[in-house]
C-alpha cells in the first residue's frame, strides 16, 4: 500500500468505530502512527526524568566545587601565612612568659607583703593590719587576697594606692572602704581594702 493510499484509508477511519480492546484490527497506517506517538512520548518522558537526575547531580557537583574552592582558598592562605603565624605564636609565647614573671610564686608572697607594708609606711600611713587571706583557685590562675586596714590622710592614702597599683607584680584593688577615723577629725581617715595578686595555676591548666 502506497503512502497516498494509507492516508486515504485514514481519512475513512471513524474514531467511534475503533475498538481499543482490539488494536490489532486497526488499519496498519493508524497502528504505525499510534506506535510512533507512544514511542515519542516514552522517549520524552525518559529523557525528562533522566535530565532531572542529571540536573540534581550537576547541582551537587557545583555545590561541592564551591566548597572545595573555599577549602582550597583557606588552606592556601594558611600555607602562605604559615611563617607569619609561627612568628605570632613565638611573640605570644614570649609575652605570656613576661606576664607569668609578673605573677608571684609562693616564695615571693612574703616579699610582696613586705613591699606593700613598705609602701604604706613611706606614704605616711599607719597599719592596723595586713593579712593574707585564703587562696581562691580559678581555672588558669590562683587569687591571693590580702586584707589591708590603714590610717592616714587622704593624700597619703592616694599615694599608697597609686604605689600598690604600680607594682611590677600584678596587683588589683577591691572592696574599697574609706571613712573618717573620728567624726570630729575629718582629716584622718581609715581605709580598708583588699589587694589581690595572682599566680599561675599549673594544676588547673593540666586538667
Amino acid at each position: 500500500m502506497s503512502f497516498a493510499q494509507s492516508m486515504e484509508s485514514l481519512k475513512k477511519v471513524d474514531i467511534n468505530d475503533l475498538d481499543f480492546n482490539n488494536i490489532g484490527a486497526w488499519p496498519g497506517a493508524l497502528k504505525v502512527i499510534v506506535a510512533a506517538l507512544v514511542f515519542i512520548v516514552l522517549i520524552g518522558l525518559g529523557y525528562q526524568f533522566h535530565l532531572k537526575d542529571l540536573r540534581a547531580s550537576l547541582e551537587r557537583s557545583e555545590a561541592q566545587e564551591v566548597q572545595l574552592r573555599n577549602d582550597f582558598t583557606e588552606k592556601s592562605f594558611r600555607a602562605a601565612n604559615l611563617d607569619a603565624y609561627k612568628e605570632q605564636l613565638a611573640d605570644i609565647e614570649e609575652r605570656f612568659g613576661e606576664l607569668l614573671k609578673q605573677l608571684p610564686s609562693d616564695t615571693e608572697v612574703p616579699g610582696l607583703l613586705d613591699d606593700i607594708t613598705d609602701l604604706g609606711l613611706k606614704s605616711g600611713l599607719e597599719f592596723e593590719s595586713i593579712t593574707l587571706q585564703p587562696e581562691v583557685a580559678q581555672p588558669f590562675y590562683i587569687e591571693l587576697p590580702i586584707s589591708i586596714v590603714v590610717q592616714g590622710s587622704y593624700h597619703d592614702i592616694a599615694t599608697f594606692i597609686s604605689g600598690v597599683a604600680g607594682q611590677s607584680r600584678i596587683v588589683t584593688l577591691h572592696d574599697f572602704n574609706l571613712a573618717p577615723l573620728e567624726e570630729s577629725d575629718s582629716d584622718l581617715l581609715k581605709m580598708s581594702i583588699t589587694a589581690k595578686t595572682y599566680r599561675y595555676n599549673e594544676a588547673g591548666t593540666e586538667q
